[in-house]
This record gives structure tokens, C-alpha cells and sequence, in this order.
């Protein structure tokens, strides 16, 4: 019996959900097949996803099909919902993209698909909406191969009786010696063959195709039959137990449920489960574990190595998080390069919202809710509008209040151009810590990186590890904006404390001065997100968006021709083009396509207007101060950031 997680991606609408219930239906899963449009989709279970026709929270189903266990993961194919498409990703074994033969390859197929690709992930192609006007399946495999793979390959409907015919194993045979040499000998074998196509899936040589129309049930029962005999699973159920963490959800009840997949081994109701915790060893006990079969949960005592599962007893494992012997966490790209303020009435106090966004923001870390303690407000970070609308709507759905939220704004970052040193030193009256760090540049898309050159008989591994954790425990702001510092190396250079006086608390306040002191004298830049764009439109209006990006402050690569087509592509700010889809829609009359996705950050277009416009005053924020504390007569006194480094201890 092999236990696979199945993940589902597509643009929105292009019909991926009622693929889903169709393959429920088939697999006895479900009793009868849900429409989108008819608001009672199996796996679109939540009111706002029923109202709004699109699926906002990547929920699973349990099929079973002929002895064999699949989790499937319909996951949304909106952009403003990308991380939690990501994070589903990042648990799977195999994935099915839908791509409608109306539209073909839409923006979001090629974002998924460069994620998928970049992650490994065997995948398959359906061909959806075979039964539209206009649809053309010849035409959409073309589109695949121009703008996603190269190495698609239809499968035959004989295919699904275990035959494997000539023109199938030719294609093999371009791509693999073993599979040369057993075509040149005419070896038949279905069973070489079919391992033969599994193994090249696994290693991104193959990438089987199928067509038909989920709405009609047309080549969905073929199809699943093909995922049945393409899927292998290689879990090691003998092992110690290790998983991955994937998505935090809370239930009726307010009771924190962690959603799992177990990478390897076993693991039973009332076993101790470890992890990392910011650097901090837990260990804690699971109290219950669930089956999730869309809104339903079944209680069991045990899962095994390719299960799909939720937990009750973690109180801080978050998505991304490697528990037992799995102990990396993982990184993911979707990230919001919007903020936004959360309004609400005089009559709720802010610790209550404020409660119920840290909520959110475990189930949705990408929010990163912030409390400003100057403006009292809080600020949370989104992919778009939509983002918005349906947290306005879950607020008060789940919590039973309403909230707004301002006019989305850009989320900068900063970073610096030259490296510097940093002082910072901390010593009230029976505390002490100084540190020195080197600030570098970092490479674009890099974040915060942190090493240590300070010998331990400088400063013990203790002290070391605890400046370290402090670094990564929140974000830093930088001195231009106050917005989020980045693409920055530190190196702890050197580091003293005190043999009685010293506290974990003192390193913190020490490293936190000595990045503010370094980054007062550093030479900053302003950074903002960028879109990397994708248009295709009509020769003769190609002048007119060539004319749009350079306005919007973009660049764009030499454009390429086509019969009567140009396609282009650039990098663009996202705050000069994020409303662009509008017009362009207008001028192309619907004709022209556009893709953009996240390119990440690079040097702000109009820094000067942004720094002068938000006004930040680099001396009045409250988390941070680039002075440091000396003590002198028993009394600690502070001294500027310009005048620190010549008082601190390490350099006399």
C-alpha cells in the first residue's frame, strides 16, 4: 500500500476544483460531485470560498483507489493567496497542473510551474475544458512546451491497460540510454516501460499530458487510472519518525491544530515530539491526531511515512518546520509587497484585534503582524486586494466583530552599499554586554545572514548562539524609512561579557545598538519590489506598452516577434505598474496577455520622494536606539552613536 500526497495547481478558473470532485466521485470519496458555481464543492468547504467561486485555503481529501491511499491538496489559484499555494507545495509527492484549452498557459501556471520545477516535483498535465467554444488541445500542448516543458508527452487513452506504444516509447528513448538501448533491442516489456516513465518523471525528463473536461467527465477516470500507474512512493515506514509542517489552523474551539506530513517512520497519540523552537530545543507531547477529509476529522492513534495529518498538542512548530528527525525549516518565496493598516471601532480594544491577527498570522505568517507602538496601530503585510476583502470577511465570520483596513501601501526594505563596523554596548547598573559586528552588503534576495569570526575564548558559544537568536527574532528597521533591513551579512567580530553581571537580555540590547550604530554610519539604499513581466499582444501595439513600461520606470529585454504577435518581457516596479492590468485589458480589448510575478527587491526608482513622503524619524522609533549604555559611578549613562565607539572596552 503506498500513501502519495497529490497537489492540484492552476490559474483561477481554470477549472481545477471540479477536477477534484470528480476525482473524489471516483474514488467513492464522495457520494455526489460539487460545482463551483452551485457553491457546494467538496473541497471548497468554506463560506467565502463558496460566495466568491474561487479557493482561498489549500484543503485536502482522503482517496482510496484500488488498495492505495492518495491525500489530495486543491490549492488556491488566485495570486493574492500564493503562500499558502506554496506552502502545500513544498509537502507533496506529485502534481497535477490544470490548464484550460480555451486559455492555455495563464500568469499564475507559470508561477507555479517555475516552483515545481525549481522543487523537483514529478508532475502531470490536464488539459481541461476540452468541451469549450474555442477550445484547441493541440494548440494549449504547444503553449506548454514553449512556455513551460519542453519534454511533455501525451499519453495514449491505451495507456491506462498498461500499453506502451512506439511513438511513447520513442520519446523515452530520446531522453534516457537505458531506455535507447531496450528500444533499439525492441524490448516490450510493459513493465520496464512503466518503470521506465516513472523514473524519468522523478528526474524531470518526462512530463505525461492528458485532455478532456472535468465539468463533462470526460478523461478524468483515464487519467486517474495514469496516476495510478505513474506514482511510486519511496517512504521508509521503519525509520525514526521525521516530518514537515505545512499549515497551522485553529478549530471551533480556539485549539492550535498542526497539520503534518510524516516524511519517514511512525508516529502514535501520546509520544513526545521534538523540534526547534528559534533556536530553542521543545519537546512536547501529541495529544490527538486526525485524518482531514475536508471538514471532517477522524481521530486515530497512529500514522505512518506518507500520511497527511493534523496534531493537537504543539503550542509553536510553525509551516515550514522539520519536527523529529527533520530538523531544517523551510523558506518560502511568495512574499507581500504590500502593507496595510487594520482599522476598527473605538468600542474594541486593541489587545482583543490585536489577538486575533496574531490568530491569523500563525495560520498566515506571511501577514507578519506588527504592533506599532508609536502610531498604536497594527500592520499587516498582503499580496493584494482580494487578500484583504476575504480577512474582513473571516474576522468577523470566525470572530464575530468587523474590521477595515487602510489603503494598501508598498513595502520597501533597505539595505547598505559599502561594508562598516558596528558598536554597540550595554551596561546599566549590574548588566553588561558589548559586541562588535562587520555590516556587509549582501546579494540581492539573500535576507539576513549571520556568522561568527569571534574566538570562543573571547566570548564563550553560549553568548555566541544567544546573539545569533536575537538577530533572527524579529525584523530590523533600517535608518532611511524605518522599513525592514535586508540582503545584509553580519559577522560577530568580537563580543565581552561580564563572569556575574552579564544576562541573556544584555547580549540583545548589546547587538540590536551595535546593527542601529553600524547602520548610522553605513551608505544606504532604498529598496523596492519589482514585478518580472511576461506581455504578449498585437504587433502594432507593441509601441504603446514599450512607451508603458519605460513611463512606469521599467526595463524590458528586445522584444520577439511572432507571425502577428510581439512578446516582451522586463522587470518593472511594482508600485508604478501594479494597477497596469486595467488598462491594459482596455486598449488590447481582452486580446493581449500579461504575466507578472514577484522579482524581488532592487534599487528604489524615486527613493528620495518615498524617504521625504513616509518621514521617519530615525532618533524617536521605540525598538530601536543606536546609543550605548556605559556605567560610571554607579550609574549607567548614555552616549551617542557617533561618540560610542571610542568608549568601548574591547578597543582600549
Amino acid at each position: 500500500m503506498k500513501r502519495l500526497t497529490i497537489g492540484l495547481f492552476a490559474h483561477v478558473d481554470a477549472g481545477k476544483t471540479t477536477f477534484a470532485e470528480q476525482l473524489l466521485f471516483h474514488t467513492n470519496s464522495i457520494k455526489s460531485r460539487g460545482r463551483v458555481d452551485h457553491q457546494d464543492a467538496f473541497l471548497d468547504s468554506h463560506d467565502i470560498e463558496r460566495t466568491r467561486g474561487i479557493t482561498v485555503f489549500a484543503d485536502q481529501a482522503v482517496m482510496d483507489y484500488k488498495g492505495d491511499t492518495y491525500y489530495l491538496i486543491d490549492t488556491p489559484g488566485h495570486v493574492d493567496f500564493s503562500p499558502e499555494m506554496e506552502r502545500a507545495l513544498q509537502v507533496i509527492d506529485y502534481a497535477v497542473v490544470i490548464v484550460s484549452a480555451v486559455e492555455g498557459v495563464q500568469g499564475h501556471t507559470e508561477t507555479v510551474w517555475q516552483l515545481l520545477h525549481k522543487h523537483r516535483i514529478p508532475t502531470l498535465f490536464f488539459i481541461n475544458k476540452t468541451d469549450r467554444t474555442g477550445a484547441d488541445v493541440g494548440r494549449t500542448e504547444e503553449d506548454i512546451r514553449q512556455q513551460l516543458t519542453g519534454e511533455l508527452c501525451p499519453i495514449p487513452a491505451s495507456f491506462v491497460n498498461g500499453i506502451t506504444g512506439e511513438p511513447l516509447r520513442e520519446f523515452m528513448a530520446e531522453r534516457d540510454e537505458a531506455a535507447l538501448e531496450a528500444f533499439l533491442e525492441g524490448r516490450s516489456d510493459p513493465a520496464f516501460w512503466l518503470q521506465t516513465m516513472q523514473r524519468l518523471m522523478r528526474a524531470g525528463l518526462l512530463y505525461p499530458c492528458a485532455s478532456g473536461s472535468a465539468l463533462q467527465d470526460t478523461g478524468v477516470a483515464d487519467f486517474l487510472e495514469q496516476l495510478h500507474l505513474l506514482t511510486a512512493s519511496t517512504y521508509n515506514e521503519g525509520a525514526a519518525f521525521g516530518g514537515r509542517v505545512y499549515k497551522i489552523r485553529h478549530d471551533a474551539n480556539g485549539v492550535r491544530l498542526t497539520f503534518i506530513k510524516a516524511l519517514s517512520g511512525r508516529l502514535k497519540v501520546r509520544e513526545l515530539l521534538q523540534y526547534d523552537n528559534g533556536g530553542v530545543p521543545v519537546e512536547e507531547k501529541v495529544t490527538r491526531i486526525f485524518l482531514v477529509n475536508g471538514l471532517k476529522f477522524q481521530p486515530v492513534e497512529e500514522v505512518a511515512a506518507g500520511d497527511l495529518f493534523a496534531v493537537a498538542g504543539l503550542s509553536a512548530a510553525w509551516a515550514g518546520q522539520g519536527l523529529g528527525v527533520v530538523s531544517d525549516t523551510l523558506v518560502y518565496e511568495s512574499e507581500p509587497t504590500l502593507q496595510s493598516t487594520v482599522e476598527f471601532g473605538d468600542s474594541l480594544h486593541v489587545q482583543k484585534v490585536l489577538g486575533v491577527f496574531r490568530i491569523l498570522e500563525a495560520e498566515e505568517p506571511s501577514l507578519n503582524v506588527v504592533w506599532e507602538e508609536i502610531m498604536q496601530e497594527i500592520h499587516i503585510r498582503v499580496m493584494g486586494v482580494i487578500q484583504l476583502e476575504v480577512l474582513e470577511q473571516l474576522v468577523k465570520d470566525r470572530f464575530g466583530f468587523t474590521v477595515s483596513f487602510g489603503q494598501p501601501e508598498i513595502l520597501y526594505k533597505e539595505t547598505i552599499q559599502a561594508g562598516v563596523m558596528g558598536y554597540g554596548h550595554f551596561e546599566p547598573l549590574r548588566h553588561y554586554a558589548e559586541v562588535h559586528v562587520l555590516l556587509e552588503p549582501g546579494e540581492r534576495g539573500s535576507g539576513i545572514q549571520f556568522e561568527s569570526e569571534c574566538h570562543p575564548d573571547v566570548l564563550s558559544i553560549n553568548y555566541q548562539n544567544l546573539i545569533r537568536t536575537h538577530l533572527f527574532e524579529r525584523e530590523h528597521h533600517g535608518v532611511l524609512t524605518g522599513m525592514p533591513v535586508t540582503d545584509l551579512r553580519i559577522t560577530l567580530v568580537r563580543g565581552a561579557a561580564h563572569k556575574e553581571h552579564t544576562h541573556g537580555g544584555d547580549f540583545r540590547e548589546a547587538v540590536f545598538r551595535a546593527l542601529r550604530q553600524g547602520l548610522e554610519k553605513a551608505d544606504n539604499l532604498l529598496l523596492e519590489p519589482y514585478y518580472d513581466f511576461k506581455i504578449k499582444v498585437d504587433i502594432d501595439e507593441m509601441g504603446r506598452v514599450l512607451s508603458d513600461v519605460q513611463r512606469a520606470s521599467g526595463t524590458f529585454d528586445p522584444p520577439q516577434t511572432m507571425e502577428a504577435h510581439a512578446l516582451i518581457t522586463g522587470r518593472v516596479p511594482v508600485s508604478t505598474f501594479m494597477s497596469y492590468s486595467t488598462e491594459f485589458a482596455s486598449f488590447t480589448h481582452g486580446r493581449g496577455s500579461m504575466r507578472c510575478v514577484f522579482g524581488g527587491y532592487d534599487r528604489c526608482h524615486n527613493a528620495g520622494e518615498v524617504i521625504e513622503r513616509i518621514g521617519y524619524r530615525r532618533d524617536a522609533d521605540p525598538l530601536y536606539t543606536s546609543s550605548s549604555i556605559f556605567c560610571a559611578k554607579g550609574a549607567g549613562y548614555s552616549v551617542p552613536w557617533d561618540e560610542a565607539e571610542g568608549k568601548m572596552h574591547l578597543l582600549r
